[in-house]
């Protein structure tokens, strides 16, 4: 359980460019490491038509790698301030996990991206807390102890890191957003290996 799992979905490299600010983040913790995972795109097909593996970028996450990490970081790109179809689709698979309680007392922080200020970020990181509060996860924000939220001019929540493509191009943080994404990553790993240290484990 030392190793927080980095979960999420990018289209234009934004969402990805946050999440391996927040591998960064979790591996500042000493004694954690980041899992890096993504989901498979939906298509209009019936037929599911990508690969078992991905052809570059990290491999498509499973229920075991929720299981077998200690905490979890969550993200998505915005679709009108809702997280996109391909994470929901991922995240309506885990009922059995949900029935087992495998994720209950575990953190869990969120992030996101969208190309405009007013794109829906805020909506977007509160719909994908909503699935973990079920599954009886300690949600992780970032607090204003935090800098960069009073100095950001793009991304940047308390509710989660974010990006805004349009101040800096898509994938291209802005320090503010790198910064609190490496913060987010921070604090669940850090609150992840207490609970681990408190558990005996």
């Amino acid at each position: 359980m030392s190793e927080v799992l980095v979960l999420y979905y990018s289209r234009q490299g934004s969402t990805a460019a946050l999440a391996r600010q927040v591998c960064r983040g979790i591996e500042g913790v000493a004694g954690m490491t980041a899992r890096l995972r993504t989901v498979a795109p939906v298509t209009t097909t019936t037929l599911r038509l990508d690969p078992d593996v991905p052809d570059d970028g990290p491999p498509y996450a499973t229920h075991a790698d929720l299981i077998e990490c200690g905490g979890l970081v969550l993200g998505s790109p915005t679709r009108f301030g809702n997280m996109a179809a391909a994470m929901k689709l991922f995240l309506d698979g885990t009922s059995a996990l949900w029935m087992s309680g495998a994720l209950v007392d575990k953190p869990a922080g969120v992030f996101t991206s969208t190309t405009t200020l007013h794109g829906g970020q805020e909506a977007t990181l509160l719909s994908m807390m909503l699935p973990l509060l079920h599954h009886g996860m300690y949600l992780v924000g970032l607090p204003f102890t935090e800098r960069g939220l009073a100095e950001t001019r793009s991304g940047g929540t308390p509710y989660g890191a974010s990006h805004v493509a349009a101040v800096s191009g898509h994938g291209l943080l802005s320090d503010c957003e790198r910064e609190l994404a490496q913060a987010l990553g921070c604090r669940v790993a850090t609150l992840a290996d207490r609970l681990r240290k408190s558990a005996g484990t």
